[in-house]
Parts: C-alpha cells; structure tokens; sequence
C-alpha cells in the first residue's frame, strides 16, 4: 500500500489543502488541484539501484504516482524509448538530439496511455464503474481502450470533425463515442456538466489530478535513459499544457531526491499556428494566455483554444528560461516527413509540430548548436496519414519485368550514392 505517500490534494492557487477524492478545482478560488506528496518518506523507498531492479513500465515509478495500491489499469505502459537521431542532428545542424518516442506507447500509440492508465487505476480505488472523458483524439482511443481490458463502462464525447483513424481507433474498442458540433472547450465545459450530473469518473474532469500525474513518467524515463541526467533542453507539444509542467515537475522531484544532479535545463512549447494561445502568450509576455476561439490547424489533438493549464504552462517555460514556438500546417507536414525519412519515426501532427518548433529554436539560438535537445513525440503517425499524404510521391508502377526495373536504379543513384555516405557510425 503507498496511500501513505500521498498527503492530499492542494490547490496550484492559494495552496488550501484537500482530502483525496475526485475533485479537480479549488473552492475557495476554482484553482486547479494537484496531488500533494510526503517526499520525505519517498525518499528512503526509491534509489537507482530498486529503480533498475522493476520492470521496465511507468510503474517502477510507483511511490511518484497517486494510487492507494497496486495498478489495476495499464499494467505494460510505458517504458518507451530515447532514441539517438545522428542522421536528424546533422540535418538541422545540432550536436545532440534524442527522440522521445511515446508513439510507440501501449496499447493505443499516444502519451496518453500513461495518464489513463492512473487515472483508471484511481477510477476503480473510488469505486467508479462508468468512465469517460472529452478528447481531441488520443486520449478517446486509450480510455476507451484501457476500459474496455478492465471492464469499465465508458463514454466518450469529441469534435464531430474529429479525423477518421482516431474516431475508428476509439469506436472499435466498443465505448459509447458522441460527436459534438462545436470545439473541444465546448466539449469539455459538455463533459463536466455529464461528470457531475451523472457522478461518473470523467478522466480529465474530476480525475484530472490523478490523471496529470502520469505525464511525469515521461520525464522520469527521459532521465533514466540519458543514464541519470538532466538534457539541457527538452521540446514538448502543448495542447492542454498540463504534460509539459509535468515533465517540470518530474525533473524537479528526480533532484529532491537525489536521483539526477540538479543541473539547469530548458523547457519550450510547442503549438499549431491554427491554435497557439500558450504560445502567443509567451511571446507578448503575457501573464496568461486568450483563448482562441476558433482553432483551425490539421494538429487537431493540440486543438485546445481555452488549455486547462495554459497559466501553469507558460510559467514553467518562463521560469526555466525556455521559449514557446508555432508551426503552419505546411511546417508541420513537412516537419512530419524530415522525421521519417531520418529517423524512421513516423509522428502524428503533434510530432511534426513539435520538431517544425524545435528548428525554429535552433535557427534562433534559442537551442545551441553545441546543446542537447530532447524531442517529445506523443502520438503515432498512423492516426493522421492524411495530413502528408499530398507531400508523397505515388509508386512507381511498372510491370514484372527486370528491364523496366532497371532505369528506377539509374533514376535513383544519386540517392543511393548519398544514403551510402551517411552511413557513419550510431552516436550522437
């Protein structure tokens, strides 16, 4: 049991402090709450040394995460890898880049895995037998996922014009999936009203505590797989902007604790042009952000004109001396396939908005060409194929015949002739 652990919850605003339960604002003040943790006797309970011994999961983080006992949800998430891109590196003209790759997340290819996977542990210790959440999409496939292997009943409401694989990729796992005509904010104010009315465990709404916490795993592991270090900086798609003040926070408890060396490090945001309230706030030095009424990119799962943590998000960027940048949807189709085609990662349009933001930061200095940067895919590319489709040329069609085949090699030699000379040894 790990209960003891955890303190309560506490509002992000004035600090009034709360029992355990589902309850995601404030009273006094409707400030966000967040878990509150007894990290001194954490300390004695967690080493490199025990860490190394677990199972590779998010769970080895166990005594970081608000449960009052075991996971029941989400047993195998996490555990994703940091993956060394030399040949992207030398493209955008950096020493070090890494790929943190949650796109290769279980079961449903998104970060968000590991958010429902505690927020559904925490549904089942309140006692909860109906679920849901509102989403732009990744979050729709893994709470309809993760319910459906625990046997919770789920209800899922998203924008109507939602992409097509991830309308699919939730419907298929047998939820009860609404559209909605109208943005995720007001699918989202739609949500809170169900939650209350109807006292189920909406994972965003009144599990939303709970549920932030998963995103810290993404930071623990990123620290872990650099061998117990701190990158220099780290780029992170915002859509909410609850994963990037997470990530913060992760790194700020792995040095409390005495697990990395309290080094300095830099956090920026990543946003769509279509949708950049936290983004343009930073960059008019704005205390909060405006809501953008009408999102219009084709990164529809950062399409959140009214983020939740958006405040929270800036100031984090802000007080580690980090940088927020925006990307056109030609950016971020074309971000999309310089990751591929260097990497073998193929990003949602998260991930292209993510690296179409990093190159920005490079070519201002924001991030040194000598630095190491950390890039945060979040979601797989398979669920929004359309979105570079246009920028990719069709097959060549010939018949089965060796002769026809021939002149392609010829065509393609000087291709071949580049791929050959980059082919230096792994490391970055």
């Amino acid at each position: 049991m790990f209960n003891s652990l955890v303190r309560g919850l506490k509002c992000r605003l004035c600090g009034k402090a709360y029992p355990v339960q589902p309850l995601n604002f404030c009273t006094e003040d409707f400030g966000p709450l967040e878990v509150d943790y007894d990290y001194e006797s954490i300390r004695p309970l967690i080493s490199r040394d025990k860490l190394a011994a677990r199972p590779g999961t998010m769970w080895k983080f166990r005594e970081l995460l608000p449960l009052d006992g075991e996971p029941t949800v989400g047993l195998q998430v996490g555990g994703t890898p940091l993956v060394p891109a030399p040949r992207l590196a030398r493209e955008l003209g950096v020493r070090s880049l890494w790929i943190k790759n949650d796109a290769v997340n279980f079961p449903t290819l998104s970060f968000k895995d590991r958010v429902v996977a505690v927020a559904l542990s925490k549904a089942r210790e309140f006692g909860f037998r109906t679920v849901g959440c509102a989403s732009t999409g990744n979050l729709a496939n893994s709470v309809a996922a993760n319910a459906a292997a625990s046997g919770l009943a789920a209800y899922i409401l998203v924008p109507a014009d939602l992409e097509r694989a991830k309308i699919l990729g939730t419907s298929v796992y047998g939820a009860r999936l609404v559209g909605v005509r109208g943005t995720y904010d007001q699918v989202n104010r739609l949500c809170t009203q169900i939650a209350f009315k109807y006292g189920w465990g909406f994972v965003n709404i009144n599990l939303r505590p709970f549920y932030a916490e998963g995103s810290k795993t993404m930071g623990y592991e990123i620290a872990e797989q650099l061998g117990w270090r701190l990158p220099q900086h780290v780029v992170c798609p915002m859509a909410g902007g609850s994963l990037i003040g997470k990530i913060a926070k992760a790194f700020q408890e792995l040095s409390l604790l005495g697990l990395v060396e309290a080094t300095s490090w830099r956090i920026h945001g990543a946003q769509a042009a279509g949708c950049s309230p936290i983004v343009t706030a930073i960059k008019n030095h704005w205390e909060t952000h405006r809501p953008v009424k009408k999102p219009n990119t084709i990164a529809k799962s950062l399409a959140i004109g009214d983020p939740a943590d958006g405040y929270f998000a800036a100031k984090v960027i802000r007080d580690s001396g980090g940088w927020g940048e925006e990307a056109s949807d030609s950016e971020i189709a074309e971000a999309m396939t310089l990751l591929a085609r260097t990497t073998g990662i193929f990003a949602e349009t998260a991930g292209g908005v993510t690296l179409a933001a990093t190159i920005k930061l490079i070519e201002q200095g924001r991030i040194g060409r000598d630095d190491e940067v950390v890039v945060c895919i979040t979601g797989n590319g398979l669920k929004t194929q359309d979105a570079v489709a246009d920028l990719l040329e069709a097959p060549a069609i010939i018949n089965p015949s060796l002769e026809e085949f021939d002149p392609l090699v010829t065509e393609d030699g000087v291709l071949v002739r580049q791929a050959a000379e980059e082919l230096q040894p792994a490391g970055v």
